[in-house]
Order: C-alpha cells, then structure tokens, then sequence
C-alpha cells in the first residue's frame, strides 16, 4: 500500500521560515517525482516544486512565485521529501499537498500525479 505522511504545518508570521515534511510508505523515493502542490480555499491547486532523479543526482523545479525562497530536497533514508521555505509572504498560505509520481517531474500539473499525501495547512499571517 501507498502511503504519503505529512507534518510540519503551521502558523508563520511574514518574512518567516517553516519545513513540512512528506514521508512515503509502500514506495521508494529514488524511482519517483515528489511535488508539493498548495490550495487555497476557493482555488485551484497551484503546483509549487517538484524533486526527481537524474542520472546520480537531482533535478528540481519550482514555480516562479517561489524561487529564491523556496527550497525542495530529499532524505532517502528517511525515505521522506522536505520542502524547506522562507521569507513567507501571506499569498503563500494554503494547504499544501506532497504528491508523487514515477520517474519524472514534468510539469507541475496535479493530474500528472498519482498518489496524494492528506495536506498540512500553512499559514502566513501576522
């Protein structure tokens, strides 16, 4: 069985830092795309970063509303997909998701992915 396990949400004020978490079970991280995807009440869920291997090393994406702050990475033996964030802005609050897929990240799309963590809300307020 699949399984995606996230932690780490929380409240943040502005210009502050948080890490979420996604632990995944019943899968191995080195043959497949982890994303993080974020969904704000009434709106569409926006793909946010994404992880896959290439060759020996990484290839990371990250939406242009969060490159510079925003920082993606892997601890396989943890078998689990941080997405480390700072300087957060209030339009960065939402409920965020870790989904996978096999292989590849290719674009930031939730349709391209199959397995879906519960979300973990984060919220930047003062």
């Amino acid at each position: 069985q699949v399984q995606l396990v996230e932690s780490g949400g929380g409240l943040v004020q502005p210009g502050g830092s948080l890490r979420i978490s996604c632990e995944a079970f019943g899968l191995d991280l080195n043959f497949y795309a982890t994303a993080w995807f974020r969904q704000a009440p009434g709106e569409e869920r926006e793909g946010v970063s994404c992880i896959c291997s290439v060759g020996n090393g990484n290839a990371t994406h990250y939406a242009d509303s969060v490159k510079g702050r925003f920082t993606i990475a892997r601890d396989f033996a943890e078998n689990t997909v941080y997405l480390q964030m700072s300087n957060l802005k209030p339009e960065d609050t939402g409920v965020y998701y870790c989904a996978t897929r096999p292989w590849e990240c290719l674009e930031l799309r939730p349709s391209e992915y199959d397995f879906w963590a519960q979300g973990t809300q984060v919220t930047v307020s003062s």
